[in-house]
C-alpha cells in the first residue's frame, strides 16, 4: 500500500513533484507567449511593442500614460522607452503630446489604428490563453505547496 505522504527532505531539497510543477508552469508560459510573440511578428510587431501597446490601452484607461510610466510597466529603462514609442509613432500605433499640466512629461497614448491592431492581437491571444488556462488552474495548488514539506 502506497503512502500519499510526501516523502521527508530537508528543507533546501526539493521533490521530483516541485520540479515537475515547475517544469509544468515553464511549458505553460513559454507555450502561451510563443503563441503570442508570434502573433504579433505575423502583424509586423515584436513582442516589446504588442506590450507597450497592451500596457497603454489599460494604463490609458485610468489616466494618461507617460514615457516614464511605460518605461516602469516595461521593465526597461527610459531611453530605451523613447525608441520604442518613436518606432510605434513611426508605424502609425502611437501618439505622443505634452501634459499640459507638466510640460516636462510626454504623454503616449494609442492611435485609431494602434487600437485596431492590439484588439486584433488580443483575440488570438485570448484565444491561446483559453487554451493553456487549464494547465494553470491544475497547477494552482500545487504551486501553493512548493518547497514546503
Amino acid at each position: 500500500m502506497k503512502s500519499s505522504k510526501r516523502p521527508a527532505r530537508s528543507k533546501d531539497l526539493l521533490t521530483r513533484d516541485d520540479y515537475e510543477t515547475l517544469a509544468s508552469f515553464r511549458y505553460g508560459v513559454r507555450r502561451y507567449l510563443t503563441f503570442a510573440e508570434a502573433n504579433a511578428r505575423s502583424a509586423g510587431l515584436t513582442s516589446q511593442q504588442h506590450q507597450a501597446l497592451l500596457a497603454i490601452k489599460v494604463h490609458t484607461a485610468r489616466k494618461p500614460m507617460s514615457i516614464g510610466d511605460l518605461a516602469a510597466e516595461l521593465l526597461i529603462r527610459h531611453h530605451s522607452t523613447v525608441e520604442l514609442v518613436g518606432r510605434l509613432e513611426k508605424a502609425g500605433l502611437t501618439q505622443r503630446s505634452v501634459d499640459l499640466e507638466d510640460r516636462r512629461r510626454v504623454l503616449v497614448a494609442l492611435t485609431a489604428r494602434g487600437e485596431k491592431m492590439l484588439g486584433e492581437l488580443s483575440v488570438g491571444n485570448l484565444g491561446q490563453l483559453r487554451l493553456v488556462a487549464p494547465l494553470f488552474a491544475g497547477l494552482a495548488g500545487q504551486v501553493e505547496k512548493l518547497g514546503r514539506s
